[in-house]
């Protein structure tokens, strides 16, 4: 107990520190909570828009917020070539502060719902961290100046890119799970050089995944919680040790990623037959029969990740049910349907829930045991990426355009 206490208290502590920051994938934590206030409840495609800016070429990567500047990624493609470029943008009016090609390459194919350049970027210290796949990785500086490139792992991907990096220590960590041979590397932060790298060796018949790492503690020790195609694994961030592993069958294409609290760890598990799982992360080997807390079927989401806000695990399906569960013992609260198709991952802010639909359709729903919507907001423009959120001001990226969404003064 109190290490859960000390583990809480360590990550509203974080959340305080850097309120004004949004630095990766789902946020300071990488699990979709904000202390952000005064955020809007209402808007459309010009109703408390403080500005909207295009985004040259296309991208679904998510914009995050680091030291008062929006970063993200694009794809320019001309001829059949890709100029693949991190963008930094002035968040107080969106505009372009540089525009970087940090990689070039030759367009593959990929699924509708990707793009050549679906992976979040990640800020810490004086660098940006952006990853494009099979493409390549790349860190800059905060003036949009490459600092280093690695273009040492090529793969064959299934449906393009999608997975985004975490920084743990030292180590830049992201996951390669390709049409075969999948694996997971750790990069030097500092130089871009191989710290090491690991063969995912599950019995899926279909390697190929999208997911995004967590680092989470559990009794005193870092555990870096990566899926693969048909497995979750707890690593040692170190030097890529195996903790421990659930095995969840034939399950792939995993999106979702982990959210950790009261002493559990909550995981999707993707393809054919997704469920969500409950695991107890304390444990060593192959724990799949003795670790699992709980899973629950219905309504388990194949890209949205979950929200933990207390003691409710809350999750949407890529159909648009929605579902608040009690955390601890799986025991359903509601399933209700919101209408739509949902791939963009929720948010925790201001007390209240945001789900965006792949429409543009955002909900708006009471963080409650009782299911209630408060709000409905149309964009009418089609987006997959997650937001950036800050006090009072929501980022929002859609198939063309960036929003910074606010209250008018």
């Amino acid at each position: 107990m109190l290490n859960q206490f000390l583990i809480v208290i360590t990550i509203a502590a974080t959340l305080a520190a850097t309120a004004a920051d949004w630095p990766e994938f789902r946020g300071p934590t990488g699990q979709g909570i904000s202390t952000a206030r005064q955020l809007p409840k209402e808007w459309d495609q010009t109703k408390n828009v403080a500005w909207k800016i295009e985004i040259p070429g296309g991208g679904w990567s998510s914009p995050i917020l680091y030291r008062g500047k929006i970063y993200l990624t694009t794809a320019v493609a001309d001829a059949g070539k890709l100029s693949l470029r991190a963008l930094g943008l002035e968040a107080s009016s969106g505009k372009i502060a540089w525009n970087t090609e940090v990689l070039t390459a030759t367009t593959v194919a990929k699924h509708d719902k990707n793009t050549h350049a679906s992976p979040t970027p990640i800020a810490e210290g004086e660098r940006l961290y952006v990853h494009f796949g099979q493409y390549g990785t790349a860190a800059l500086d905060l003036a949009g100046k490459v600092v280093w490139r690695n273009t040492d792992f090529k793969y064959s991907p299934v449906h393009g890119n999608g997975g985004s990096p975490a920084i743990v220590g030292d180590a830049l960590i992201f996951g390669c799970d390709a049409a075969s041979n999948p694996f997971i590397v750790a990069l030097n932060k500092a130089t871009g050089v191989l710290l090491w790298r690991k063969p995912r060796e599950t019995d899926a018949s279909r390697k190929f995944t999208f997911s995004t790492p967590l680092a989470i503690e559990v009794k005193g020790r870092t555990q870096l919680i990566s899926q693969s195609s048909g497995a979750v694994i707890a690593y040692d961030p170190k030097d890529g040790r195996e903790i421990w592993r659930v095995r969840y069958g034939q399950g792939y294409s995993v999106v979702p990623r982990p959210v950790f609290g009261l002493g559990l760890l909550f995981i999707a598990t993707g393809f054919d037959r997704p469920n969500m799982l409950a695991i107890r992360p304390d444990g060593s080997g192959d724990v799949t029969d003795t670790q699992v807390a709980w899973t629950i079927s219905k309504g388990a989401p194949l890209t949205p990740s979950p929200l933990l806000i207390g003691d409710e695990l809350y999750f949407i399906s890529d159909a648009g049910v929605m579902s608040c569960v009690d955390a601890k013992s799986g025991t359903v609260h509601w399933q209700e349907r919101i209408g739509g198709n949902f791939s963009t991952s929720p948010v925790f802010a201001d007390g209240k829930i945001f789900v965006q639909s792949e429409a543009g359709v955002t909900s708006i729903v009471k963080a409650s045991k009782t299911f209630e919507v408060l709000a409905k907001n149309d964009l009418k423009e089609r987006t997959l990426a997650s937001w950036a959120v800050d006090d009072g001001a929501l980022f929002i990226r859609t198939e063309k355009n960036l929003y910074r969404i606010e209250n008018s003064r």
